[in-house]
């Protein structure tokens, strides 16, 4: 384990090396977004603040439920430098407890051991290396936090927690309430409900604290993908970002865009039948690329899931099977190449959706990615299955060849004059 914390140190410092002393490092547009925009909000101005020091062709709004405002509000306060790096470390401290709660969904308590702890922290330390964990630190997005805040409702079996858990983070990113899903799924109906709950409070605390500008969000920009940001730039690893490039222009949500949301949720839904009646991290796993798949805008910041992910596919149930290996290794490749990253120096502007067709069929990677990991959690499965059938059958066989052996076949045990068994010379 020391050998891993030694490696995840040096890799924090690298990580820190590149904020502070490269040029853009400490630009950290989002987490400027958090501060600036909740502190807007004292001026009664948050939906009409734009942030664009750094971002001139795209001043960014802030595009999150009033509810975060509050939540983020207090850290205007913290000087903005000491507040970059500490969000920094926090960021990776998060990770940390992602992949810990990872491996325990796949191995069980075992994975609280020292052997264990110490591979946690050889996968944080890779981890930070790859696109999502990248564009997350270099934005000073929040993404993280959601992630490990998803992770312990579905660990915890509270149901209030779990619920509660969820409601709230959805009341600061919208993103999280499709959990809600794999409450469903597992059949936790008090912590589904709960949650819807608790996201309404949300709701009713930022009408109440904030009035017209907490309806503003609800009432005037939910749903508004064109506010967020380009639905066709490459950044953008959602459905109606690839339908969009190639295409040529914003499908919307018309009826390209409803009947791959269709067969993606028929996949979704397969895959998760496919799935071990006790497979946590591969249910919520499902769940989690579904709302990635058909939410209009899916930055490649948005994928950390991709984390648990490769930590599903290389410990999980089908582990051991060749095409899980070479699916691994193509979401290893691509998250720490970065394709969205290569693919958008490429493009002129941001706002441009039509792209040479080479170009738009790659900036599909992260959604064919999310549809392959589908296919074989339902291929691998059934694989799975017949080879433990298969097992079964053989083993079978052996038994009942050697029941069917009769006593004469058997050499004869040697025996006293009394008739009971000789003992056998100890050599």
């Amino acid at each position: 384990m020391r050998w891993c914390a030694a490696l995840l140190v040096v890799s924090v410092a690298a990580r820190l090396a590149w904020t502070l002393f490269t040029p853009n490092g400490m630009n950290l547009v989002d987490l400027h977004v958090y501060v600036d925009g909740s502190a807007a909000l004292l001026d009664g101005d948050l939906y009409n603040f734009t942030y664009s020091r750094y971002t001139p062709d795209f001043p960014l709004p802030f595009t999150y439920p009033p509810f975060a405002a509050l939540v983020f509000l207090p850290l205007h306060v913290v000087p903005f430098a000491v507040l970059g790096v500490a969000w920094q470390l926090l960021t990776v401290a998060a990770l940390f407890f992602v992949v810990r709660i990872a491996f325990e969904l796949v191995i069980g308590p075992e994975a609280r051991t020292r052997r264990w702890t110490g591979v946690a922290l050889a996968w944080t330390a890779v981890g930070i290396w790859t696109e999502p964990l990248r564009t997350t630190l270099d934005y000073g997005q929040i993404n993280v936090f959601l992630v490990l805040g998803v992770m312990v409702a579905v660990r915890s079996s509270r149901w209030w927690l779990s619920g509660g858990l969820v409601g709230i983070l959805a009341g600061i990113k919208l993103t999280p309430a499709i959990t809600g899903l794999y409450f469903l799924a597992r059949r936790r109906w008090r912590e589904a409900v709960f949650s819807a709950v608790a996201f309404a409070v949300t709701v009713l605390v930022s009408v109440l604290t904030l009035g017209e500008q907490g309806l503003t969000y609800f009432t005037t920009l939910f749903g508004d993908a064109d506010r967020i940001g380009p639905v066709g730039s490459v950044w953008n690893q959602s459905l109606r970002g690839a339908l969009s490039r190639i295409v040529g222009e914003d499908v919307e949500t018309g009826p390209l865009w409803l009947v791959a949301v269709v067969v993606c949720a028929a996949l979704a839904f397969a895959a998760w039948r496919s799935l071990g009646k006790d497979d946590l991290l591969g249910t919520l796993l499902v769940v989690q690329l579904l709302g990635l798949l058909v939410s209009p805008i899916s930055w490649a910041h948005h994928w950390v899931w991709v984390v648990p992910m490769l930590i599903w596919l290389l410990y999980g149930p089908l582990a051991g099977l060749t095409g899980t290996r070479i699916l691994a290794a193509f979401w290893a490749v691509v998250t720490l190449v970065g394709v969205p990253w290569v693919l958008s120096s490429a493009q002129d502007s941001i706002w441009t959706v039509g792209r040479p067709a080479p170009l738009a069929w790659l900036g599909t990677v992260y959604v064919a990615g999310a549809v392959l990991v589908y296919v074989w959690m339902i291929v691998g499965a059934r694989k799975l299955r017949a080879s433990e059938t298969e097992h079964a059958a053989t083993v079978t066989v052996a038994e009942e060849a050697s029941d069917a052996a009769t006593p004469t076949d058997r050499p004869s045990e040697p025996t006293d004059r009394s008739g009971a068994p000789s003992p056998r010379p100890i050599r």
